[in-house]
């Protein structure tokens, strides 16, 4: 498991540029990306309550997700979905919440919940919101566009990072939307 690349924006843009490193800052997020913060920084969850705690401050989506766009016709670079961390070889969406991701030596996030795909993806490829948002044989709702963490730790992050996981205790909750 390892990071394959890594964005930041310094402006609410739906993706995100390919850098080649970040910053994590404790409680705040990617230094110098417009969803910074303590607390939320997303326009929509800010027109609802600006003091709500910001529990999306690092997006991650996987290079496995982006391989399922692109068997399905779509072709989509790292952070063209607005993620922070593209990650390699592991299944976001099995981790539970409070889930532990620790990023090269010394940066740790905390697993919040599930990213909620919006129209706006339609504009970077017609039909892209179908791929990521769709629902299973028994009727409830996937989402496939990464999911949210916080800073715990801080540090630099760079592509080829290894990536460890370390699960809470048990019961474990499922990711929910933040």
């Amino acid at each position: 498991m390892r990071v394959e690349a890594v964005h930041r924006d310094d402006k609410h843009r739906f993706s995100k540029l390919s850098v080649g490193e970040i910053r994590l800052i404790e409680g705040v997020g990617v230094e110098g990306d417009a969803h910074a913060g303590a607390t939320v920084r997303h326009r929509h969850l800010v027109k609802k309550d600006r003091t709500a705690p910001n529990l999306r401050q690092v997006h991650l989506i996987s290079r496995e997700v982006l391989d399922e766009l692109a068997a399905n016709g779509y072709d989509v670079a790292p952070g063209e979905l607005g993620e922070n961390v593209t990650t390699v070889g592991l299944d976001l969406f099995e981790l539970p919440t409070g889930t532990k991701l620790q990023l090269g030596d010394t940066a740790i996030l905390t697993v919040t919940g599930l990213r909620d795909p919006c129209s706006q993806i339609n504009g970077l490829q017609k039909g892209l919101l179908k791929q990521v948002l769709r629902k299973s044989a028994d009727g409830t709702v996937v989402r496939r566009v990464g999911i949210m963490s916080v800073v715990t730790v801080g540090g630099i992050v760079r592509p080829g990072d290894h990536l460890t996981v370390k699960l809470p205790p048990e019961p474990n909750e499922p990711l929910e939307l933040v």
